[in-house]
């Protein structure tokens, strides 16, 4: 019944291609719209970036950002702080899909935090994001330079505690990166809180985690999260460095390649 909450109706996207960036040695961005799952104006933005590193159909990372999301309103500053850090996805020739979802960015609301609660206003949010989720892998597949059989998630602090909720949802991801995942502490509704949907995620899973975070703590958030992950041992893996709510970008590169080169196919 939780599922069904998510469902929507697959009407038209009407793509929009809004700007094109060519000027990066390592990646072309694209930028486009398209019609949102939900409210009769709402319009999704998403940030497509595609190699020069090698030729298509690209397998492609969908990803969620963390809290800072929220707070800003020019993704350019999103832009500068996340992708020098996981430009490796398209220097290893992966395509790399960085949807606006609602509250976030330029589509700011009301939403002042990452905090979970029990209202209706913050449940009415997390349908929003799965829904800008799943719509951004509909728009992937409408696209020939794209291999939509090999779609993966990557979740960063806020986007990774929500990766469970996501992926659970979505067939369509074959494997999935959590960098600095964990429960959170406050409650939410039901259906809108990630722990109820980490049984039933069937996408293989890497955790990477600092054994000091503050946010997500290793003994009483982590470790709760990975263990409750309904995936057999051989498809789910935690690796812990000695550092605090982050990981170093050449370890979220090692690990990253290596579990994404095994479940995704070979190209």
């Amino acid at each position: 019944m939780t599922r069904r909450t998510y469902d929507y109706d697959k009407t038209p996207l009407n793509v929009e291609i809004e700007s094109v960036v060519d000027s990066n040695p390592v990646w072309t961005r694209e930028t486009v719209t398209f019609d949102a799952a939900y409210g009769d104006d709402e319009r999704v933005i998403a940030h497509l970036y595609l190699p020069k590193s090698d030729t298509p159909p690209y397998q492609t990372i969908v990803f969620f950002p963390g809290s800072d999301a929220i707070h800003t309103r020019d993704y350019a500053e999103g832009e500068d702080f996340v992708i020098p850090f996981l430009d490796f996805i398209m220097r290893d020739g992966r395509a790399f899909l960085h949807p606006i979802y609602k509250g976030t960015y330029e589509r700011g609301t009301q939403l002042d935090s990452d905090y979970a609660n029990e209202t209706v206003f913050y449940k009415d949010h997390v349908n929003m994001w799965a829904k800008d989720f799943m719509r951004s892998i509909d728009y992937l597949e409408t696209r020939d330079d794209i291999d939509a059989d090999n779609l993966a998630y990557f979740g960063w602090s806020w986007g990774a505690m929500l990766g469970p909720l996501m992926t659970a949802l979505e067939p369509r991801i074959k494997a999935q990166v959590l960098l600095v995942a964990g429960l959170m502490f406050q409650p939410s509704l039901p259906e809108a809180d990630p722990f109820n949907f980490l049984p039933r995620v069937t996408a293989p899973t890497l955790m990477l985690n600092g054994r000091y975070d503050f946010y997500f703590p290793l003994e009483t958030s982590q470790i709760p999260f990975y263990e409750n992950l309904g995936l057999p041992e051989d498809q789910k893996r935690m690796v812990v460095s000695d550092l605090g709510h982050t990981v170093t970008r050449e370890e979220v590169m090692r690990e990253s390649f290596a579990w994404l080169d095994r479940w995704l196919d070979h190209r």
